[in-house]
């Protein structure tokens, strides 16, 4: 039995918790939260205000970090140098500079486990659509887009200040809303030349991050992308990822994949496990990221998503800022962080 903690009890906890305790090789042993209200949330498992006290005295196999962004370096840090193997909520570091910092450790600490919970890999949707597109059947690729339309109200941001500053958040819309269709784009269209980036405000909220972002991307295959992001839409609308190809074109929307022929012909795939209750959009595949990772702990595999897999969406997220306060193009080439 591997015995698991979490650190940090806000809402997308309670995701990992259920996911920890429907696997019956996993025991919740310890949780840890600066909120001493919470202290009786979980009868029978240990509760701690210090998650360095709860490193030493508790015997854990992993941590689960569900923390603000810019607790997620020292944290995780702390884990990998206690021996303790990692499961991090994304997004993988608040910046590119933090984030090659963590790939540092990865190969420092090759003896410890981290999976940054980039878990809409998993989705049915996306696991078949990057197959369509690594078999390579249907010619060249011509582009991808990647729309997110969500809302947030003012209300987000003032029960959780640390969302709305760029020093604990790294950002607005990218970073926290939607940082998986940005981390798809680079997996469906490989390495990426240069990005056009433009962010943006168009609520009112008196917030330092972005509610808005749009974005041309060149990839080096020739594939062009388009990346628009917000959370000023009226309500949160399906995320949608389209691959283009020159007659026939693959659409993630609805929890479907959908193909389209050069007729307009249409036919569904595959359809996403759906989680159920108001955060449906969260999708359902936290606990297939989850217990596959255990299993990898078990069995000493490396199939997960690395440290040094995620770092490539920090740095289009990065990329993307430094295009928009320049106003022109970046190549993405060299350290961006200059």
């Amino acid at each position: 039995m591997l015995k698991a903690a979490v650190i940090g009890l806000g809402d997308i906890s309670n995701i990992h918790i259920q996911a920890i305790q429907t696997n019956p090789g996993i025991e919740l042993v310890a949780v840890c939260d600066i909120d001493e209200s919470l202290r009786n949330t979980l009868p029978g498992i240990s509760f701690y205000t210090d998650y360095l006290l709860m490193l030493q005295k508790e015997s854990l196999d992993c941590v689960h970090i569900c923390l603000p962004h810019h607790l997620h370096y020292p944290v995780t840090k702390a884990c990998m140098e206690n021996g303790v193997h990692v499961l991090q909520e994304k997004p993988l570091a608040l910046n590119l500079v933090e984030a090659l910092a963590m790939e540092k450790l990865e190969a420092e600490y090759e003896q410890i486990k981290v999976c940054i919970c980039l878990q809409n890999r998993y989705n049915e949707t996306f696991e078949m659509l990057q197959d369509i597109v690594r078999h390579n059947d249907y010619g060249p690729l011509i582009g991808i887009k990647g729309l997110v339309a969500w809302y947030r109200p003012q209300v987000y941001y003032d029960i959780k200040p640390w969302r709305g500053r760029k020093s604990e958040s790294g950002g607005g819309v990218m970073i926290n809303q939607s940082i998986h269709t940005l981390d798809h784009m680079q997996l469906l269209g490989g390495p990426i030349e240069a990005i056009r980036g433009s962010v943006d405000q168009l609520m009112n909220y008196g917030i330092e991050v972005e509610d808005t972002v749009s974005a041309y991307i060149r990839f080096k295959n020739g594939a062009k992308g388009l990346f628009f992001a917000t959370v000023a839409n009226a309500s949160n609308s399906s995320v949608e990822l389209e691959v283009m190809y020159e007659k026939v074109k693959f659409t993630i929307k609805d929890s479907l994949l959908i193909k389209e022929d050069d007729h307009g012909e249409k036919e569904v795939l595959v359809e996403d496990a759906k989680l159920p209750g108001t955060k449906f959009y969260y999708g359902a595949s936290h606990a297939s990221l989850i217990d596959h990772f255990y299993d990898c702990i078990r069995n000493d595999s490396h199939d997960y998503v690395h440290i040094r897999d995620a770092v490539q969406s920090i740095r289009m997220i990065d990329t993307i800022h430094k295009s928009s306060a320049q106003k022109q193009e970046i190549q993405l080439e060299g350290d961006l962080d200059e």
